[in-house]
């Protein structure tokens, strides 16, 4: 059984049909790419699948569980994470705090001062999260604003990994990054991958996705228009899926 079944999905904004009977399947610890033009309907299939939009048709499964209609929350909480292009970091906190920013651990103060922050524990796993991931950061206590492209990336991605999530969707995580930084968020995908974790991985850069992906969806105007093993196909043949020639 898939972790992740998509079964006719529909999406309407009005007179306009954004997904048109999308149906796709996720394998755990598997790395899909998906690719298309812009305006294919990549973003809306992603917002759909986690839960910020309710589709108009068809079915979602995650993990044997009917997932169709739930909240973006109930979604996160049972093992989906996704990582938007623009990170969503708090530049001016550390590392350590942007792990853990909205859910940090809480202690007791003698046994009776109920929630206050334990900071020792967030830096602790921090560096634990970190480490799991083999990321390169000078520091977790280093301001996140001061971190490269590729080392924000990485927070972004030990982040996530606090909610144990089984699947992580990333968009465009390798946009606008230096040739060294795409391959350690390449090498970051791929150790994903092998503590079991599926990414979908949403990018315009062909280059990283034939380099880590083991499956390669292309989506146009709203539907799935080819899905193949990335070994059995090329450059070639997924950009003229995209384009439609």
């Amino acid at each position: 059984m898939s972790l992740l079944e998509l079964n006719g999905i529909e999406k309407r904004f009005g007179s306009v049909e954004a997904l048109r009977g999308v149906t796709l399947s996720v394998e755990a610890g598997s790395v899909v790419g998906l690719v298309g033009d812009n305006g294919a309907g990549k973003s809306t299939l992603m917002k759909t699948i986690t839960g910020i939009y309710q589709p108009d048709g068809g079915a979602i499964r995650f993990d044997g569980q009917e997932v169709t209609a739930d909240t973006p929350g109930h979604i996160r909480s049972i093992g989906i994470e996704m990582i938007y292009q623009d990170l969503a970091l708090a530049p001016q906190q550390d590392v350590a705090s942007n792990i853990f920013l909205g859910r940090e651990p809480t202690k007791t103060l003698f046994g009776f001062i109920p929630g206050l922050i334990d900071r020792p524990k967030i830096v602790a796993e921090a560096e634990r999260m970190l480490q799991r991931l083999g990321a390169r950061v000078p520091s977790v206590l280093s301001p996140v604003g001061v971190l490269s492209g590729g080392q924000q990336q990485s927070v972004a991605i030990a982040r996530a990994l606090t909610f144990g999530p089984k699947l992580v969707i990333m968009d465009e995580p390798t946009a606008a990054l230096a040739v060294r930084e795409v391959d350690h968020v390449l090498d970051l995908i791929r150790e994903l991958k092998r503590q079991g974790i599926a990414v979908i991985l949403i990018s315009h850069r062909l280059t990283d996705v034939f380099a880590v992906s083991d499956r390669i969806v292309a989506l146009r105007q709203g539907q799935i228009i080819a899905d193949e093993v990335t070994a059995e196909t090329s450059m070639n043949q997924v950009v003229s899926h995209i384009v439609g020639s």
